[in-house]
């Protein structure tokens, strides 16, 4: 819980340096370049931007985010933009900004509606921004942003490989289409507990989800093995909900390596940021091996040896299992995790 906090306060702030730019480049715009002018529209910038930021983050986001994930993404980004010109309007008219800064109310003010126009074409930007970043993750889009990866490079990472067992079964029950409602919330549920451990949501293949983490963030606290039972528990914890939706309950098994993979963009048409090497392979692997062992999770003794703390669960040692690829073998750990 406090790491989705620090995330959206830690976007809460992105928003803000920004909507304070926004509001210094339209009054530089029109050549208003005095110390009052300057003040009141870095006010205007922090209370739009803070006020829209807040309401997406902690109320679109919050209370509201069941709501509005039932609507298809044109139509959320609409009724978004619909809320926050009220909230534009609002500040604008009222001078909001240039009273926190101590100007009188001009109700002669020129302009007004042209920082209005301004303030919405920067609030309709910003939803745009978040709604993407939204579909392809905010981590993938702050790497697209920054180019960090139009260059490939290696990085050693934890990988996380989690799977829907029984989903073969699943889906002949429950059809196309109801499979694919059970995945969606499954897949929702198991998402929270990676933003609260914080590690990186890579993809969803299948009945899959795919989560990484850098050798610092995955090495403190042993995160990438509690982010699994923090799986565990949530789909524990609404079983009931799905047995009476779907008439069964997701069960999830799982694997985790580490290693150096090589990251970088690949494609045209549909560019992506994706992962390749041998630890991507052998975890997929390990998680095929982790459906005939007890507790159906498996650890490498690599990964294992990357943490900075001794494993909070029960462990046995399997030794050297042979997999797919590897002549050699692999040394593994099974883990007796709840679930």
């Amino acid at each position: 819980m406090i790491a989705r906090l620090e995330r959206k306060l830690r976007m809460l702030a992105v928003i803000g340096v920004a909507g304070v730019v926004a509001g210094l480049v339209f009054v530089s715009g029109q050549g208003r370049t005095s110390w009052p002018t300057l003040a009141a529209a870095v006010a205007y910038g922090l209370l739009i931007s803070l006020s829209i930021g807040g309401l997406e983050l902690f109320v679109a986001d919050g209370v509201l985010r069941r709501w509005l994930e039932r609507l298809p993404f044109t139509a959320s980004v609409v009724a978004r933009s619909v809320v926050y010109a009220g909230v534009i309007v609002l500040i604008q008219v009222s001078q909001l900004g240039s009273r926190l800064v101590g100007l009188p109310f001009d109700p002669s003010e020129q302009g007004v509606w042209h920082a209005i126009a301004y303030s919405g074409l920067f609030a309709i930007g910003m939803n745009l921004a978040i709604g993407i970043a939204n579909l392809i993750g905010p981590r993938a889009f702050l790497n697209f942003v920054t180019g960090r990866y139009h260059v490939p490079v290696e990085e050693s990472r934890f990988v996380l490989f989690v799977d829907i067992a029984g989903s073969t079964g699943l889906a002949e029950r429950l059809g196309g289409i109801g499979f694919h409602r059970f995945l969606d919330q499954a897949f929702k549920l198991l998402t929270q507990p990676v933003v609260d451990f914080r590690g990186e949501v890579l993809g969803y293949v299948g009945d899959e989800i795919i989560v990484t983490w850098s050798e610092a963030a995955g090495g403190v606290d042993c995160r990438p093995l509690r982010c699994f039972a923090a799986m565990r528990a949530a789909l524990a914890r609404s079983a009931g909900e799905f047995e009476r939706a779907f008439g069964a309950a997701p069960r999830i098994r799982g694997s985790l390596h580490f290693g150096p993979v090589i990251i970088g963009e690949i494609g045209n048409v549909k560019r992506a940021i994706v992962f390749n090497g041998d630890v991507m392979n052998t975890a997929a692997r390990l998680e095929e091996l982790s459906r005939q062992v007890d507790g159906g999770f498996l650890v490498s003794r690599t990964a294992l040896q990357c943490f900075n703390a001794t494993p909070p669960f029960a462990m046995r040692d399997l030794g050297l299992l042979p997999i797919r690829g590897r002549a050699d073998g692999i040394a593994v750990v099974g883990l007796d995790m709840p679930g």
